[in-house]
């Protein structure tokens, strides 16, 4: 029988679909792929080599034997720009702000056809240190209130390069959505004096049906609630709100997390489409005791359709617990 449940963290109801659920191994994704067997393209706009073809402004990067290995660009094709002054304008019900804000790509690896799932811990843990770096640097700027970091890998979850890079893009205001999430938290912490993240975590590693992954200081979990299939969290153990108050030391256990992840997911599900974005507290909240950043990760294996508009609820044709542990055994 079907199944209607809530995230305890926002209160979000979603419909597990027990009687048509799917087993895990039937969203092995035989969709077209956005890949390359190359590991230099000379029509990539990303690839050492080729910044006199397709110039981007630099932002900052990472050497080594004085050659990058990770840098970060200016998006070409900005969806905000720190070059628009800050202005705010209202008359009536008629809002508006100038399209000011910082839009970033981090190009994660000199090679063309390499990928998080398949890059080494170490590797990864200079992509999330770079995170820090920059995320630290652009919550400096007076006028930011929300920095977001996010990945878009294949068609499906909007990738268009193959190139491995994420993205930054800080805004001037805090969207609705994350008002409403990190509200939600602070409702939690009023009511029970703790947080609901954490609250989360504690029940659990006790229960351990959902879990994919526990190490010293991160845990890795389907989603009792999931609103999709294998719709995973990665959440840091020690209470922190803000991803850019991590320490140094636990980035490297954060890498293992992210590897394990994508590797489980590039191997069980043949390289499917995702997402996965950074959750952290907005600047002006600063440090607190309610909210709790993590990163989420969303495989692109169904679709939104009438019901999911018209609800704001999503139909999830798997069972967590079963992605869980199909994730679980897949050796990696």
């Amino acid at each position: 029988m079907s199944e209607l449940r809530q995230n305890i963290v926002y209160k979000e109801w979603v419909i597990i679909a027990k009687e048509r659920a799917k087993r895990p191994h039937d969203f092995i994704d035989n969709s077209p792929k956005l890949e390359s067997d190359k590991t230099y393209d000379e029509n990539c706009p990303f690839c050492p080599g080729n910044e006199e073809k397709f110039p981007h402004i630099e932002v900052d990067r990472i050497e080594k034997n004085s050659k990058w290995i990770l840098k970060s660009v200016f998006n070409k094709y900005p969806a905000l720009s720190k070059d628009t002054s800050f202005e705010w304008f209202e008359k009536d019900i008629f809002r508006v702000i100038t399209g000011y804000g910082i839009h970033e790509v981090i190009i994660e690896s000199p090679i063309h056809n390499t990928t998080i799932a398949l890059m080494s811990p170490k590797e990864i843990s200079s992509v999330l240190l770079f995170y820090k770096k920059r995320e630290r640097e652009i919550s400096k700027n007076k006028n930011i209130e929300y920095v977001i970091i996010f990945r878009n890998h294949g068609y499906k979850a909007g990738a268009s390069l193959v190139h491995p890079h994420s993205q930054i893009l800080a805004l001037p205001i805090i969207p609705r959505d994350v008002k409403q999430r990190v509200e939600e938290a602070f409702k939690y912490y009023s009511d029970h004096g703790r947080c609901v993240f954490c609250k989360l975590i504690e029940e659990e590693i006790k229960n351990q049906e959902r879990i994919i992954l526990e190490t010293d200081h991160f845990v890795s979990m389907v989603l009792y609630a999931a609103s999709s299939p294998f719709h995973s969290w990665i959440l840091p153990k020690k209470h922190l709100s803000r991803f850019v108050d991590i320490k140094d030391e636990e980035i490297e256990d954060l890498s293992k997390h992210l590897k394990n992840v994508l590797l489980k997911l590039y191997k069980g599900l043949n390289n499917p489409d995702y997402n996965y974005i950074l959750r952290s507290s907005p600047i002006s909240y600063g440090n607190n005791k309610y909210f709790h950043w993590y990163i989420t990760i969303v495989p692109r294996l169904t679709r939104s359709a009438g019901f999911e508009l018209g609800s704001g609820m999503f139909i999830n044709p798997s069972i967590p617990e079963e992605d869980a542990k199909f994730l679980r055994e897949i050796e990696v």
